[in-house]
């Protein structure tokens, strides 16, 4: 049913979701909430939090070991969410767990003081490695960061790119047979990089201009429209920034041909607004809805046996190498050309 009134979305916060596609919600959950919930943090990297020189990784996604509800740990952020995705009844269950898989961005030594502009970074992309791509796709409805520690410019926020929205949604509105996560069509999944498709379009002045970086203090929660384009950033402060990012799952796909337009979701309005329509009465998917099993989930586990050892008090070193490392490498170059 649509939302007659909004409790937890101000007129303001609106204005700025349907203008640029997210929205800061502040003070979702206290300090000593964070240091609860990160305490073990440390531990599990095998780093020291007073010794810079044990950070080995400039940045590092972290597994998850458990789960909090955030009806009750940030009750104002979840309000927000349910609002944006019009109404709690439309969202999964699952989408109340927020997990304790931290995104840890430290920077380093080289780093330091160096500013990187968003066209120079290489991890452009949408979130949903996990799925086949459709514009309708119900598995990623909103991007969540909920912020552990203060986030600063040029620290190692996100940055985003408000104008990309319709970029993505043009192209998945134009290929209704699905793409993949890194927006490969079917049976040209390795014409291309993974990060290619994102960055090309960033590099192009002609679609997106617009670049923002996702900064707030702990205890903040930001909310973006699921085909935002974002990277991680360089920390140039060399201070660690520890966010993650849970995922909201909707129970059905998006419906851009509701017969009420009240019923309409801000973030199905959005969309919308972004193809400049005011619904799409004849368009549907082509293909089918498949779930993907990611390689990070492999990296994961193996990170995962290694933190249960450190905390359970084994020394297995600190954490050096999760493969990812290695995947960067790969993708650090802004121009590619498709493999012959």
């Amino acid at each position: 049913m649509a939302i007659e009134k909004y409790e937890f979305l101000t007129p303001d916060q609106i204005d700025h979701f349907m203008t640029y596609g997210w929205i800061s919600i502040p003070t979702c959950f206290t300090e000593s909430q964070a240091s609860q919930w990160t305490k073990d943090i440390w531990t599990r990297l095998g780093y020291s939090k007073t010794d810079s020189s044990t950070w080995a990784l400039e940045k590092i996604n972290m597994p998850t070991h458990k789960s909090i509800d955030a009806r009750s740990f940030a009750p104002k952020a979840w309000g927000a969410i349910c609002e944006l995705c019009g109404g709690e009844d439309r969202i999964a269950d699952i989408s109340r767990q927020w997990g304790d898989n931290f995104i840890v961005n430290f920077g380093n030594e080289e780093l330091k003081g160096v500013v990187v502009g968003p066209r120079e970074l290489d991890n452009w992309h949408v979130d949903g490695d996990h799925f086949i791509h459709y514009l309708d796709s119900p598995e990623q409805s909103l991007l969540v960061i909920p912020c552990f520690t203060d986030v600063l410019e040029d620290g190692g926020a996100t940055y985003i790119c408000p104008d990309g929205i319709g970029v993505v949604a043009k192209y998945l509105r134009d290929n209704p047979e699905g793409v993949t996560p890194y927006m490969a069509r079917r049976g040209e999944e390795h014409g291309w990089h993974d990060f290619q498709w994102f960055c090309e379009q960033v590099m192009d002045s002609k679609k997106c201009n617009l670049f923002q970086q996702m900064t707030g203090k702990c205890g903040d929660v930001v909310l973006m429209h699921p085909l935002m384009m974002h990277s991680a950033s360089r920390n140039s402060l060399h201070v660690p920034r520890v966010i993650t990012n849970p995922c909201v799952r909707l129970k059905e796909p998006f419906n851009f041909n509701r017969e009420d337009p009240r019923e309409y979701s801000l973030v199905e309005r959005k969309t919308m607004k972004e193809l400049g329509v005011k619904g799409l009465l004849n368009w549907k998917i082509k293909g089918e809805r498949e779930n993907l099993r990611p390689q990070r989930e492999n990296i994961h586990a193996r990170m995962k046996e290694l933190e249960l050892r450190r905390l359970a008090g084994e020394d297995v070193g600190p954490v050096g190498d999760t493969g990812v490392e290695v995947h960067r490498e790969l993708v650090k170059g802004l121009v590619w050309k498709a493999p012959v």
